[in-house]
Protein backbone atom coordinates (compact mmCIF):
# COMPACT_ATOMS: atom_id res chain seq x y z
CA UNK A 1 0.00 0.00 0.00
CA UNK A 2 1.11 3.32 -0.36
CA UNK A 3 0.99 6.70 1.17
CA UNK A 4 -1.49 8.93 0.99
CA UNK A 5 1.51 11.20 -0.72
CA UNK A 6 2.08 8.61 -3.62
CA UNK A 7 -1.18 7.96 -4.35
CA UNK A 8 -2.60 11.77 -5.10
CA UNK A 9 -1.82 12.12 -8.44
CA UNK A 10 -5.20 12.04 -9.75
CA UNK A 11 -5.55 15.72 -8.04
CA UNK A 12 -1.93 16.70 -8.73
CA UNK A 13 0.05 16.22 -11.50
CA UNK A 14 3.72 15.63 -11.14
CA UNK A 15 5.69 17.90 -13.04
CA UNK A 16 9.29 17.17 -11.75
CA UNK A 17 10.73 14.11 -9.94
CA UNK A 18 13.40 15.08 -7.67
CA UNK A 19 15.66 12.34 -6.90
CA UNK A 20 18.26 11.93 -3.82
CA UNK A 21 21.76 10.39 -4.97
CA UNK A 22 23.29 8.10 -2.83
CA UNK A 23 21.98 4.47 -2.14
CA UNK A 24 19.04 5.48 -5.13
CA UNK A 25 20.94 7.01 -8.54
CA UNK A 26 24.32 4.99 -7.07
CA UNK A 27 24.75 2.54 -4.79
CA UNK A 28 26.79 4.29 -1.91
CA UNK A 29 29.27 1.88 -0.07
CA UNK A 30 31.25 4.20 2.64
CA UNK A 31 33.02 1.80 3.75
CA UNK A 32 35.36 1.97 0.44
CA UNK A 33 35.75 5.39 0.63
CA UNK A 34 37.00 4.95 4.64
CA UNK A 35 39.50 2.45 4.27
CA UNK A 36 41.04 4.04 0.89
CA UNK A 37 41.42 7.35 2.93
CA UNK A 38 42.51 4.76 5.83
CA UNK A 39 45.15 3.32 3.77
CA UNK A 40 46.36 6.77 2.38
CA UNK A 41 46.47 8.74 5.67
CA UNK A 42 48.31 5.38 7.46
CA UNK A 43 45.63 5.07 9.46
CA UNK A 44 42.82 2.65 10.63
CA UNK A 45 39.08 2.71 9.11
CA UNK A 46 37.47 2.89 12.48
CA UNK A 47 39.90 6.21 13.27
CA UNK A 48 38.87 8.08 10.12
CA UNK A 49 34.86 7.18 10.47
CA UNK A 50 35.13 8.62 14.28
CA UNK A 51 36.88 11.47 12.96
CA UNK A 52 34.64 12.43 10.08
CA UNK A 53 31.38 11.03 10.36
CA UNK A 54 30.59 9.84 13.76
CA UNK A 55 32.00 13.75 15.22
CA UNK A 56 29.42 15.59 12.84
CA UNK A 57 32.09 17.15 10.82
CA UNK A 58 30.80 15.87 7.66
CA UNK A 59 27.34 17.33 9.12
CA UNK A 60 29.18 20.82 8.28
CA UNK A 61 29.80 20.35 4.96
CA UNK A 62 26.40 18.40 3.83
CA UNK A 63 24.53 21.90 5.47
CA UNK A 64 27.07 24.40 4.03
CA UNK A 65 28.47 25.68 7.47
CA UNK A 66 32.10 24.87 5.72
CA UNK A 67 32.67 26.17 2.25
CA UNK A 68 34.83 23.70 0.26
CA UNK A 69 38.04 24.97 0.79
CA UNK A 70 37.78 25.13 4.53
CA UNK A 71 35.51 21.71 4.63
CA UNK A 72 38.44 19.80 2.24
CA UNK A 73 41.49 21.92 4.68
CA UNK A 74 39.09 20.68 7.82
CA UNK A 75 38.96 17.08 6.39
CA UNK A 76 42.55 16.59 6.14
CA UNK A 77 43.41 18.35 9.83
CA UNK A 78 41.02 15.34 11.39
CA UNK A 79 42.45 12.27 9.71
CA UNK A 80 45.74 13.28 10.41
CA UNK A 81 46.96 13.53 6.55
CA UNK A 82 47.57 16.44 3.88
CA UNK A 83 44.63 15.26 1.74
CA UNK A 84 44.21 17.00 -1.59
CA UNK A 85 41.24 18.22 -3.93
CA UNK A 86 42.20 14.97 -5.96
CA UNK A 87 42.14 12.44 -3.28
CA UNK A 88 39.43 13.48 -1.60
CA UNK A 89 37.71 13.04 -5.15
CA UNK A 90 38.85 10.01 -5.73
CA UNK A 91 37.93 8.32 -2.38
CA UNK A 92 34.10 9.56 -3.36
CA UNK A 93 34.90 8.00 -6.46
CA UNK A 94 35.57 4.68 -5.41
CA UNK A 95 32.45 4.46 -3.01
CA UNK A 96 29.68 5.04 -5.75
CA UNK A 97 28.38 2.77 -8.19
CA UNK A 98 25.91 3.76 -10.76
CA UNK A 99 22.50 2.04 -10.26
CA UNK A 100 21.54 1.57 -14.29
CA UNK A 101 18.23 0.64 -13.51
CA UNK A 102 17.47 3.88 -11.76
CA UNK A 103 19.31 5.70 -14.36
CA UNK A 104 17.16 4.05 -16.83
CA UNK A 105 14.14 4.93 -15.55
CA UNK A 106 15.17 8.36 -15.02
CA UNK A 107 16.07 8.57 -18.67
CA UNK A 108 12.56 7.25 -19.67
CA UNK A 109 10.98 10.03 -17.39
CA UNK A 110 12.80 12.77 -18.28
CA UNK A 111 10.61 12.38 -21.88
CA UNK A 112 7.54 13.56 -19.88
CA UNK A 113 9.03 15.46 -16.71
CA UNK A 114 10.91 17.25 -15.41
CA UNK A 115 14.42 15.28 -13.18
CA UNK A 116 16.78 16.72 -10.79
CA UNK A 117 18.88 15.79 -8.11
CA UNK A 118 19.22 16.70 -4.64
CA UNK A 119 21.92 15.20 -2.27
CA UNK A 120 23.04 15.98 1.25
CA UNK A 121 26.05 16.52 0.14
CA UNK A 122 29.52 19.31 0.17
CA UNK A 123 29.17 21.61 -2.34
CA UNK A 124 32.73 19.83 -3.87
CA UNK A 125 30.24 16.64 -5.23
CA UNK A 126 28.40 18.83 -7.50
CA UNK A 127 31.45 20.66 -8.64
CA UNK A 128 33.14 16.91 -9.50
CA UNK A 129 30.11 15.18 -10.67
CA UNK A 130 31.46 14.55 -13.98
CA UNK A 131 34.24 12.20 -12.06
CA UNK A 132 31.75 10.73 -9.42
CA UNK A 133 29.38 9.84 -11.81
CA UNK A 134 29.84 10.39 -15.30
CA UNK A 135 26.40 8.95 -15.85
CA UNK A 136 24.50 11.79 -14.67
CA UNK A 137 25.54 14.86 -16.34
CA UNK A 138 23.96 13.81 -19.89
CA UNK A 139 20.20 12.63 -17.84
CA UNK A 140 20.00 15.44 -15.49
CA UNK A 141 22.08 18.56 -17.06
CA UNK A 142 22.46 21.37 -15.02
CA UNK A 143 19.99 20.57 -12.23
CA UNK A 144 22.43 18.49 -9.81
CA UNK A 145 22.04 20.15 -6.76
CA UNK A 146 23.97 19.65 -3.20
CA UNK A 147 22.38 20.77 0.13
CA UNK A 148 25.29 22.98 0.94
CA UNK A 149 24.47 25.03 -1.43
CA UNK A 150 21.34 26.21 0.43
CA UNK A 151 22.83 26.50 3.71
CA UNK A 152 20.72 23.70 4.89
CA UNK A 153 20.41 20.33 4.84
CA UNK A 154 17.26 17.44 4.12
CA UNK A 155 15.39 16.25 6.29
CA UNK A 156 14.88 20.43 6.81
CA UNK A 157 12.13 21.05 5.19
CA UNK A 158 13.99 25.01 3.72
CA UNK A 159 16.31 22.68 2.32
CA UNK A 160 13.57 20.82 -0.03
CA UNK A 161 11.87 24.45 -0.65
CA UNK A 162 15.02 26.97 -1.43
CA UNK A 163 15.96 24.01 -4.38
CA UNK A 164 12.65 24.02 -5.89
CA UNK A 165 12.67 27.54 -5.56
CA UNK A 166 15.79 27.47 -7.71
CA UNK A 167 14.10 25.06 -9.75
CA UNK A 168 10.98 27.19 -10.32
CA UNK A 169 8.26 24.44 -9.57
CA UNK A 170 5.65 24.19 -6.82
CA UNK A 171 6.09 21.64 -3.84
CA UNK A 172 2.93 19.71 -4.85
CA UNK A 173 3.66 18.96 -8.56
CA UNK A 174 7.20 17.50 -6.82
CA UNK A 175 7.80 13.86 -6.29
CA UNK A 176 10.65 13.42 -4.17
CA UNK A 177 12.65 9.83 -3.84
CA UNK A 178 14.91 9.05 -0.91
CA UNK A 179 16.34 6.37 0.82
CA UNK A 180 16.24 7.63 4.27
CA UNK A 181 13.05 7.90 5.48
CA UNK A 182 13.72 11.06 7.65
CA UNK A 183 14.42 12.97 4.09
CA UNK A 184 11.06 11.61 2.85
CA UNK A 185 9.11 12.89 5.91
CA UNK A 186 11.23 16.13 5.51
CA UNK A 187 10.22 16.17 1.86
CA UNK A 188 6.18 15.58 2.80
CA UNK A 189 6.68 18.57 5.56
CA UNK A 190 7.29 21.06 2.48
CA UNK A 191 4.78 19.64 0.65
CA UNK A 192 5.85 17.42 -1.53
CA UNK A 193 5.25 13.98 -2.81
CA UNK A 194 7.73 11.82 -1.67
CA UNK A 195 8.47 7.99 -1.70
CA UNK A 196 10.98 6.02 0.21
CA UNK A 197 12.97 3.98 -1.95
CA UNK A 198 13.69 0.91 -1.16
CA UNK A 199 14.06 -1.29 -4.53
CA UNK A 200 13.37 -0.61 -8.17
CA UNK A 201 10.14 -2.62 -8.17
CA UNK A 202 8.45 -0.38 -5.39
CA UNK A 203 9.74 2.96 -7.09
CA UNK A 204 8.73 1.89 -10.70
CA UNK A 205 4.56 0.79 -8.60
CA UNK A 206 5.15 4.54 -7.10
CA UNK A 207 5.74 5.93 -10.70
CA UNK A 208 2.79 3.79 -11.93
CA UNK A 209 0.18 5.36 -9.34
CA UNK A 210 1.23 8.74 -10.31
CA UNK A 211 0.83 7.90 -14.03
CA UNK A 212 3.92 8.55 -14.86
CA UNK A 213 5.41 5.08 -15.96
CA UNK A 214 4.91 4.35 -19.92
CA UNK A 215 6.41 1.45 -21.62
CA UNK A 216 8.47 2.31 -24.46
Amino acid sequence: MFGQSESAAVTDKIKLVLFDMDNVLCDYDRGKRVAWLAELAGSTSEFIHKAIWESGFELLGDCGALDAIDYLHGFGERIGYPLSLDQWVEARRRSMQANRAMLEIAGSLRKTVDIAVLTNNTTLVADHIDTLLPDLRPLFGSQIYTSAQFKTAKPDPRCYRLCLSKLDVRPESVLFVDDLSANVAGAREAGLHAHHHTSVERFRQALSAHGLLHDD
